[in-house]
């Protein structure tokens, strides 16, 4: 199998690294991925620069660009082998329920399913390193022909996995959990008028229900969502039909 991996804490990071080291025994694998940490950078793409490449490694590239420029170029030419699935991580730290709506390492994979290729965004569920991906690698690497069989067009997979699996850990199929974010601005005020903002945070909250990822992962478990690329807002439909708008342009 020829592998794309991608990922939004940069080339050099530990997580696609050890995942690049595990599959390229036994799979054609390229990689391409932002020259720096690209986290947070979501489904952002460069549109009036250029994007830079340049091979620090046989079949290895470090790229200019976000995430999902990384994905797109590749799979647009910038790889000379045609990609049979592309795999986004091993994220440092978990990208659970609405985190995926920011998460670089989610919209790569996004992005592959929309160029309609395999994408399967990978997260470790630890907040904070010292990181050890090698339970996480085997697991990749030992389910790729059964995630590439289950993919269809209308969605990409976010996967998440505990550090270390316990005796009794299992897969579970869940979906996007509701993440709250408890976010701080942190404002400093230069001369010459000018501030200063940084945006930051005492902790997250999840919803925690059964069947959300989330949950899984407080389970020891690891937690398996297909994502939709279109986004669904049935329930709400009949609601705004059934709203009086008024008829005012001008």
């Amino acid at each position: 199998m020829t592998i794309l991996l991608t990922n939004d804490d940069g080339v050099d990071s530990p997580g696609l690294r050890s995942l690049h080291a595990f599959l390229q025994k036994e799979h054609n694998v390229w990689i391409m991925a932002p020259d720096g940490d690209r986290s947070g950078k979501s489904q952002s793409i460069t549109l009036h620069d250029a994007i830079r490449t340049v091979e620090i490694e046989p079949q290895v590239f470090a790229c200019s660009g976000t995430p999902s420029d990384c994905v797109a170029i590749s799979l647009l030419g910038a790889i000379p082998d045609s990609i049979d699935l592309v795999i986004s991580g091993i994220n440092l730290g978990p990208n659970l329920g609405t985190d995926i709506l920011y998460s670089g390492t989610a919209a790569a994979a996004r992005q592959a399913s929309l160029n309609n290729v395999p994408g399967i965004a990978v997260s470790l569920a630890k907040k904070h390193g010292p990181f050890d991906f090698s339970q996480a690698s085997a697991f990749i690497g030992g389910n790729l022909e059964i995630l590439q069989k289950l993919w269809h067009k209308d969605h990409f997979v976010n996967i998440n996995i505990p550090e270390q699996l316990g005796r009794d850990w299992d897969v579970e199929i869940t979906h996007p959990s509701i993440r709250i974010y408890d976010d701080e601005l942190v404002t400093f005020k230069a001369p010459r008028g000018y501030n200063y903002y940084f945006l930051s945070g005492k902790g997250i909250e999840s919803s925690d229900l059964s069947g959300e990822d989330s949950s899984a992962i407080l389970k020891g478990n690891i937690s398996i969502s297909p994502v939709f690329l279109h986004p669904v807002n049935h329930k709400e439909d009949e609601l705004y039909r059934a709203a009086e708008f008024k008829r005012v342009v001008t």
